[in-house]
C-alpha cells in the first residue's frame, strides 16, 4: 500500500506527546445535562488539542433528545471529550468529558472507572437536566463539585438556592464558572482538587 503524499498516515503533533518524565496520570470527569458546555471546557483547559466526538445532529435525536433552551446547537457530543493538563513533570491530569444525552449514558461506566470525582456543570437556565445526572454520581459514590457555567442570558441565583433546587448537601462545593475562560475552567478544576483533598484528610483530632 501507498502511504505517500495524501494517503500518509500522521501521527500526534510533538507538543501533544506525553514526556518520558511523567510516571503517574490522574482522571477526572466533566458532566452534565445536553448543551450546559461539557466539551467546551476541556477544549479551553486542556494544553493539548483536545479529542472530541462531537457529530451533527440528525433527524435522528428529534422526539428523543431535548434541544429545550439550546434550539441552536448544532453538534453533539456521542462519545467523550479528552483533554490533558500536566500538573508537573511527573504527574498529568486527564479530564474526560462525557456525552450529556441520556441515550448515550451507557457510556458513563467506562469513562469513570479510575476516575478521582467529577465536575458536574450546570445551566441556571435548565437545572433540571442536572438532576438525574447528580443522582447517578451519588449513587455511584463519586464526589464531585458543582460549577455554574455562566451564559450570558442565564439567571443568577445566591449559592444556597441553587443548593436547595439542586438538593446538595452543604458540603458539596458550588462554584461560579466560564467553560469558554481556561483560567476559569482551571479554578473550577482545583476546586474539585480541593474537595477531594478535604475528602481524604483524617479527620481533626
Amino acid at each position: 500500500m501507498d502511504f505517500r503524499g495524501s494517503d500518509t498516515l500522521v501521527g500526534p503533533a510533538s507538543a501533544d506527546l506525553l514526556p518520558d518524565s511523567v510516571a503517574m496520570a490522574v482522571k477526572v470527569v466533566i458532566v452534565g445535562g445536553f448543551g450546559v458546555g461539557k466539551t467546551t471546557l476541556v477544549g479551553s483547559v486542556s494544553e493539548i488539542r483536545p479529542l472530541t466526538t462531537e457529530e451533527t445532529m440528525t433527524q435522528a435525536g428529534v422526539g428523543v433528545d431535548d434541544p429545550t433552551g439550546v434550539e441552536r446547537k448544532t453538534e453533539t457530543t456521542v462519545a467523550m471529550d479528552f483533554g490533558r493538563i500536566s500538573i508537573s513533570e511527573q504527574l498529568v491530569l486527564y479530564v474526560f468529558g462525557t456525552p450529556g444525552q441520556e441515550r448515550f449514558w451507557f457510556l458513563w461506566n467506562g469513562l469513570f472507572e479510575g476516575a478521582l470525582g467529577a465536575v458536574v456543570l450546570v445551566d441556571t437556565r435548565r437545572l433540571e437536566v442536572s438532576f438525574e445526572v447528580i443522582g447517578r454520581l451519588e449513587d455511584r459514590g463519586v464526589p464531585f463539585v458543582v460549577a455554574v457555567n455562566g451564559f450570558p442570558e442565564a439567571p443568577g441565583y445566591p449559592v444556597e438556592e441553587l443548593r436547595a433546587a439542586l438538593d446538595l448537601p452543604p458540603e458539596v462545593p458550588i462554584v461560579n464558572c466560564d467553560a469558554r475562560s481556561r483560567s476559569s475552567s482551571r479554578d473550577t478544576l482545583l476546586a474539585l482538587m480541593r474537595y477531594l483533598y478535604e475528602l481524604a484528610a483524617p479527620p481533626a483530632g
